[in-house]
């Protein structure tokens, strides 16, 4: 994408996710200004990036889905294979890069995935995923979600936005 990208990653240990993100956006900021020629003129990426949890099942295609997609639904090419920066592209070419970078998925990738990943994504898919980046809540069935929500403490993200409304005092005054 020209403005942003999403990787879909799996960590092995806490804080592997940060520390690779931190050492992947600095490499690509300090290599983006020396090629630009603007060393020191400041920020390339604005706020942190945003993570939340996949369930490893059919949810996680979901996501492999948006994220092999996005140059199709953002009209940057006709067909999804055809974006040459997509981890779909290269997995088709079977390049070096391919093999060095991308891993097997932990759930198998359906036959018809091709076409899959052409054909437009429901708009609930679309909001939940959105959802689920937006405010770092975890995307998955709801007792899997109702699990990692507990054990990683997301309970912020899965409540909804603003203050409790006030619940009206019915008792009788005293």
């Amino acid at each position: 994408m020209p403005n942003h990208w999403h990787l879909v990653l799996w960590p092995r240990r806490d804080g592997d996710l940060s520390k690779f993100m931190g050492w992947l956006t600095l490499t690509h900021t300090q290599r983006w200004h020396a090629h630009h020629h603007t060393v020191g003129t400041g920020h390339l990426y604005q706020g942190r990036f945003k993570s939340f949890p996949v369930q490893n099942d059919e949810h996680l295609l979901t996501v492999c889905r948006y994220v092999e997609r996005n140059g199709l639904r953002a009209n940057l090419t006709p067909r999804a294979e055809e974006w040459r920066w997509s981890s779909l592209w290269h997995r088709r070419q079977r390049d070096e890069f391919a093999q060095r970078v991308l891993s097997e998925w932990p759930v198998p990738c359906p036959r018809q995935w091709l076409q899959l990943v052409n054909q437009p994504q429901t708009d609930a898919e679309v909001f939940a995923l959105r959802r689920s980046v937006n405010r770092g809540a975890p995307f998955g069935d709801s007792d899997w979600t109702e699990r990692i929500v507990k054990r990683l403490g997301l309970e912020v993200t899965i409540r909804p936005r603003g203050r409790p409304k006030l619940v009206a005092d019915s008792g009788n005054g005293s």
